[in-house]
C-alpha cells in the first residue's frame, strides 16, 4: 500500500512532492513522499525510528538531493541553494557544532546572512533561557550551547524554522523556557516544524500535526479538526473502555481515545495519538478521509 495525503491550500509555501531518498547501500528512506504544509503555524512531526523524520528535515533545508523528486519553498526547489532560500530557511538539527567564539563574535559572523535577524530577539531568548550574551561558546555544558543555538535561530526570524529534537539534552526549565521561546516567536507568516520523540514537551505549543509511518504520511491535520473527529479522556467506565479506538493505562484509570460524538473539544493525548497511528494506520486513514492508492 502506497499512501499520499494530500490537503489543498491556496496558501501552502512548502511543497514536498513524490520525493525518494535512500543513503548508500541503504534501502530508501522515504518513497514516494508527498506532503504539503500551509504556512504559518507550528508542526509536529513525528514518526518511529527510521520513519525518516531527520532526512526529511535535510532534504527540506536543500541539504540533501533526493533520488527523485523535488521540495519547493515559495516556488522554488531548496536543493537549488538560492540566497533567496537560504536566508529564509533555519535548520536547527539534532547534532550541532558551535566554534570556539565568543557569542557576540558568532553573531557579527552569522546574523549578516539573515536580513531579519534581531538582536532585540536574542536577547530576549537568552533571558527566557537564563543566559547572558557575554559567553564563550566553547565554555558552555552541551545543553547550554543547544539554548544559545535555538536562540540565535530563533532570533534569524526566518519565516521557515526547522528543529529537529530540539528538546533531547534540556533539563526541566530548559524545556519549559524552550516552549515559551517557541510561542514568544510566532507570527502570522512563520511556520516552525518541530522533529520529537519527546511528544509531551510539545503537545501544547502545535497548531498542526504530521504523523509518518513505513516511509509516508499517516496524519496530516490541524490541531482543530484533530479534536472535531476524536475525543479523548481518562475514564474508568468498563463500557467506555471497551468501545475506545484505543486505551491505555494511566495513572488515574484508562486513558481513552474515541470519536467526538459530542462536538466538544477535548485536549489531545498526543502519545495516544501517536500509538494509534502506528498501530492502525489504514483506520487512522479512513477517519480522516484521506486518499489512499493501492499501487
Amino acid at each position: 500500500m502506497r499512501c499520499t495525503i494530500t490537503l489543498i491550500h491556496h496558501n501552502t509555501t512548502l511543497s514536498i512532492s513524490n520525493l525518494t531518498f535512500g543513503y548508500k547501500r541503504r534501502h530508501n528512506v522515504l518513497a514516494d513522499f508527498s506532503l504539503d504544509l500551509p504556512a504559518g503555524g507550528v508542526y509536529g512531526l513525528l514518526g518511529p525510528n527510521g520513519a525518516g523524520k531527520s532526512t526529511l528535515l535535510y532534504l527540506i533545508a536543500g541539504l540533501l538531493t533526493p533520488t527523485k523528486g523535488t521540495v519547493t519553498y515559495n516556488g522554488v526547489n531548496t536543493r537549488l541553494r538560492m540566497p533567496s532560500t537560504l536566508n529564509d530557511i533555519f535548520l536547527v538539527s539534532e547534532e550541532f557544532s558551535l566554534p570556539s567564539v565568543t557569542l557576540k563574535e558568532y553573531v557579527n559572523l552569522n546574523a549578516p546572512f539573515y536580513p531579519r535577524f534581531s538582536a532585540d530577539d536574542l536577547q530576549k531568548n537568552l533571558d527566557m533561557f537564563g543566559l547572558t550574551g557575554d559567553i564563550r561558546l566553547n565554555a558552555l555544558s552541551m545543553g547550554q550551547k543547544k539554548k544559545v543555538f535555538m536562540s540565535f535561530a530563533l532570533a534569524c526570524n526566518t519565516s521557515l524554522l526547522l528543529m529537529d529534537e530540539p528538546t533531547n539534552g534540556l533539563d526541566i526549565p530548559g524545556k519549559s523556557a524552550f516552549r515559551r521561546c517557541i510561542s514568544s516567536g510566532m507570527t502570522d507568516d512563520r511556520t516552525i516544524v518541530i522533529s520529537t520523540h519527546q511528544v509531551r514537551d510539545i503537545d501544547r505549543l502545535l497548531d498542526h500535526i504530521v504523523i509518518m509511518n513505513m516511509q509516508h504520511p499517516v496524519l496530516n491535520s490541524s490541531v482543530s479538526d484533530i479534536q472535531d473527529k476524536l475525543a479523548f479522556a481518562v475514564t474508568n467506565d468498563k463500557e467506555v473502555i471497551a468501545n475506545a479506538l484505543i486505551s491505555q493505562r494511566d495513572i488515574n484509570g484508562c486513558a481513552v481515545m474515541l470519536p467526538n460524538l459530542t462536538g466538544i473539544p477535548t485536549d489531545i493525548n498526543l502519545e495516544l495519538l501517536f500509538n494509534f497511528a502506528l498501530e492502525k494506520p489504514g483506520e487512522l486513514l479512513k477517519l480522516f478521509n484521506t486518499t489512499t492508492e493501492n499501487r
